[in-house]
């Protein structure tokens, strides 16, 4: 097993392939069945990730889901953090494309 992190001279370093990527679009992901979350999108030929997900379980929206895409999630949204997200492309119903300043700091 890999150490996931060292210390030297009383500072902790974290393993770069398993620090938070801050890389990639934020969008919002509609997929099959009725899954929807946000995170950094991105893709890679047919398979696609979302990192620093979230599940979108209630909207919380008088105006769909491009409500909180552009202002952010509201105070009746709620989001599950989870691990990354994987998933084929042709699972993907549509993406959203969410104003990053809003969307940062709640993807953390």
């Amino acid at each position: 097993m890999k150490p996931e992190t060292i210390k030297i001279d009383e500072v902790e370093y974290v393993r770069k392939d398993l620090s938070p990527n801050t890389t990639g679009e934020i969008r919002i992901v509609v997929l099959q069945r009725g899954w929807v979350a946000v995170g950094r999108f991105s893709e890679n030929t047919e398979r696609c990730i979302l990192k620093n997900a979230n599940i979108i379980r209630v909207w919380g929206t008088t105006k769909g889901l491009g409500e909180i895409a552009v202002n952010g999630p509201t105070s009746k949204t709620v989001l599950d953090k989870c691990p990354d997200i994987r998933f084929h492309e042709l699972t993907v119903v549509m993406t959203i494309d969410c104003v990053e300043s809003v969307w940062n700091t709640k993807l953390s």
